[in-house]
């Protein structure tokens, strides 16, 4: 009888790192500490406890935003009106305060209103009409754009707020800007909705096998819709928060945050859960953009550079997302 030998000590061998694998998991983590780093490198004053608590509080309002397309990105749709979605809510809540001296409270519920409102729109011709989102959301953002011009009559708005106003976007707790506890709070109920509800679970899974999900019995269009709804409401929050932070609205205020949004959404889907919208990856995502805006304000970089690398990192984390997991567009 042969008697096989076990291995000895030097044949033994690990596995090999699949770095390729390692890259797409990890890589957004890693190429936010290696933007700090660098910044830190760069700018001492980068690392101060007072600038770290300005990107905390830059980031706020685009952390709203990208968690409310974050669940609408779970659930297998696009929103390109976010920015413009947010403007109108900045425009109104600025509006109905300034102009026609109405008290906060019903300007708020007006500005959400306008942006759930605009979200409902959205999943009724997404769902019943089978318009892709994509088409959907921007004639919609130029619908926002126009009314955004008509109500403020091409200019900004601005006057004396409320004190209960200002606090939401200049107020502080300590020395931490409330913005910054209203966005992690938001983004801990964006969280816990989609990852400890039905309702979040059947998004997911609407959004991950549209197909496979309808064949369990999941009612597909309602949770496609339901994303798009989440999706128009947060961004009017968002705007709202801006307005706050500014003392003023402008009827393209909040437009940069489609892009900024998209990106966030883009690289979280590259962390953390690969190939899935998920809210602690967006949030890397947003601080990534953060880091880097900020970063290029204090090394002096000119204002077209910032938009150039915005850009490129937009067209970066759609290019890893769609290798990773075939996103699809239409």
């Amino acid at each position: 009888m042969k008697v096989e030998q076990a291995p000895t000590a030097g044949r033994l061998k690990s596995p090999a790192v699949d770095w390729e694998d390692f890259i797409a998991r990890y890589g957004t983590v890693l190429a936010l500490v290696a933007v700090f780093v660098a910044f830190w490198i760069l700018e001492g004053r980068f690392v101060s406890g007072r600038n770290l608590l300005n990107i905390l509080r830059q980031v706020s309002t685009l952390a709203v935003v990208a968690g409310g397309l974050t669940i609408c990105v779970a659930a297998g749709e696009f929103d390109l009106s976010v920015g413009t979605v947010a403007s109108l809510a900045g425009i109104l809540v600025a509006g109905l305060m300034v102009r026609q001296e109405q008290p906060f409270e019903v300007a708020l519920v007006v500005a959400l209103l306008s942006g759930a409102a605009f979200g409902t729109l959205f999943g009724f011709i997404v769902t019943v009409f089978r318009v892709p989102s994509l088409i959907a959301t921007i004639g919609g953002s130029s619908i926002a754009l126009g009314v955004n011009f008509a109500y403020a009559g091409g200019d900004s708005i601005y006057g004396q707020m409320p004190a209960t106003f200002k606090f939401i976007g200049q107020g502080f707790v300590g020395v931490v800007p409330f913005a910054v506890i209203l966005a992690l709070a938001v983004l801990l109920v964006q969280y816990l909705f989609l990852n400890k509800t039905r309702a979040g679970r059947y998004v997911i899974a609407t959004g991950a096998n549209p197909k496979a999900a309808k064949l369990s019995g999941i009612n597909t269009e309602r949770y496609r819709f339901l994303g798009l709804v989440c999706s128009g409401f947060f961004a009017a929050l968002a705007g709202v928060m801006l307005t706050s932070y500014l003392g003023s609205a402008q009827p393209q205020g909040a437009d940069p945050y489609t892009m900024d949004a998209l990106a966030a959404v883009f690289l979280g889907m590259t962390t953390i859960k690969r190939g899935q919208a998920n809210i602690l990856g967006t949030l890397v995502g947003v601080l990534t953009l953060g880091i880097i805006n900020n970063g290029l304000n204090m090394v002096g970089a000119p204002f077209y550079l910032q938009n150039m690398v915005r850009g490129g990192i937009l067209i970066f984390a759609v290019l890893l997302a769609v290798r990773r997991e075939e996103i699809r567009f239409f």
